[in-house]
């Protein structure tokens, strides 16, 4: 039987959305099993000071899986490094960048030569993510490491 192959670096892309929580509390969980790095990512959308202040939800031109501005960025990263310290993780970084979110996880995983990339995979996704694609595809497709895919735990009906 083959060893178990053990991550030194996981990194997962966190947008503070509902499926974010138990997107990174797996890819901690994970880090804090094998004693591996945890890099977050949250891509956002470059808005002024201005914009923030008046965009309570994601702009028109958001991509799904950006955050708009910076400051809710911030706030998406701090839930997410508060749920990966109670998996017992080592937080090597918790990154904001704006761009893509795609692109911002996938450069994070080349550049931190990473084992494996943790996103969320929503069940139910409209025709603009049909067509266009989703993080979650785009990351899969791209990716030079292993990359796990997340769902949202499905309804059991009683």
């Amino acid at each position: 039987m083959a060893a178990r192959y053990v991550y030194r670096t996981i990194v997962v892309g966190t947008d503070g959305s509902d499926l974010s929580g138990p997107t990174v509390a797996r890819a901690a969980w994970l880090a804090a099993h094998d004693d591996a790095d945890l890099v977050i990512v949250c891509a956002y959308s470059d808005l002024t000071p201005r914009q923030e202040a008046r965009t309570p939800a994601a702009p028109k031109d958001a991509r799904p899986g950006q955050v708009p501005g910076r400051a809710a960025a911030s706030d998406a990263v701090a839930a997410a490094v508060a749920v990966a310290r109670t998996q017992g993780a080592t937080i090597s970084a918790a990154l904001l960048m704006a761009g893509d979110p795609a692109a911002s996880l996938l450069a994070t995983a080349k550049d931190r030569a990473a084992d494996l990339v943790v996103v969320g995979a929503a069940r139910d996704t409209g025709i603009a993510e049909r067509l266009l694609g989703s993080v979650a595809t785009e990351v899969a497709r791209r990716a030079d490491c292993e990359v796990l895919l997340v769902r949202p735990r499905a309804e059991t009906k009683e």
